[in-house]
């Protein structure tokens, strides 16, 4: 089956800065793909030349196996970007009814309000809006057209916890019904929860690509924790295998990349050790050690 989204041996330069460095990534239908990578990785890039805003220097860009105007020209695409401003003055639901009409086959403004969590909004004007709700705005457009393809450049910034969580259950449920859903972010829990995969780009390169289960086994690094009686930090480093430890009062945690020697020198040195837990890596660690080379 064709992917929705092919990228093959995309390169992009501005100047002297190589932004995008032979990257290729396909996407299929229906999958939620989070772009992750430090600030100057090259994903609002990557977004740009994906959606056919930028033009790469070498490399084939395509949609459903074709050019990306045409999809954008036919409503299949939708796309919420860092950049870009409203219309001053004008009311929420007026801006969204003006975007519908460009669309061959929108959905209804009170559906677009619902999932972007606008509901009871629609005669705000777009200039009076906080940070968060001109966020949800920005994803309403996006939404308008009825997409076939969502692309979301940090879609939840400045959006509080709990809106963050209720859009991205409105996305997954949107991503049930065949819709194929492609966003950059900061908020590594997001990516965590919310995606099928992830796409961890550096240097304009992707360095990882798989689940959040399959990113974080890379490191190859499991966390013990535990509560113990007056903890001694530098005999807690020596254990075998142990990285890094953290010492909270009585609450201790260690990273591994040993965690069988390590519990069983800790279970050694405090055999009463309490409430012991043995979990695998987090996402931060992996995303860290997956671009740290690339920063240093």
């Amino acid at each position: 089956m064709t992917p929705v989204v092919s990228l093959t041996d995309i390169e992009k330069s501005f100047g002297a800065v190589r932004a995008v460095d032979h990257l290729s990534l396909a996407v299929d239908a229906g999958e939620v793909v989070a772009l992750l990578g430090p600030n100057g990785a090259g994903k609002t890039t990557t977004i740009s030349i994906l959606l056919g805003l930028l033009r790469a220097d070498r490399g084939v860009t395509e949609l459903w196996g074709g050019r990306p105007d045409a999809a954008v020209s036919q409503g299949r695409v939708g796309a919420m970007l860092q950049d870009g401003g409203l219309m001053p003055g004008v009311r929420i639901d007026e801006l969204l009814r003006m975007l519908r009409a460009s669309y061959p086959a929108p959905m209804s403004v009170e559906r677009a309000m619902a999932l972007a969590q606008l509901d009871g909004l629609g005669r705000r004007q777009v200039d009076r809006l906080s940070g968060g709700q001109t966020q949800r705005l920005r994803v309403a457009c996006a939404l308008i057209g009825d997409p076939d393809l969502l692309v979301l450049d940090e879609p939840t910034a400045a959006m509080d916890v709990e809106a963050r969580r209720s859009f991205w259950n409105a996305m997954r449920d949107e991503a049930a019904t065949g819709r194929t859903i492609v966003f950059s972010t900061h908020y590594l829990e997001e990516a965590d929860t919310f995606a099928d995969r992830i796409v961890v780009i550096g240097g304009g390169r992707v360095i990882a690509d798989g689940s959040p289960t399959a990113i974080k086994s890379t490191i190859g690094t499991r966390v013990v924790r535990c509560e113990l009686t007056r903890p001694d930090a530098p005999a807690l480093v020596s254990l075998p295998g142990v990285t890094a430890i953290d010492v909270r009062r009585n609450r201790v945690e260690l990273r591994t990349v040993d965690s069988d020697a390590t519990l069983r020198a800790l279970l050694a040195r405090y055999p009463a050790a309490s409430d012991i837990e043995v979990t695998g890596a987090g996402l931060e660690d992996a995303f860290i050690a997956l671009t740290r080379p690339l920063a240093a």
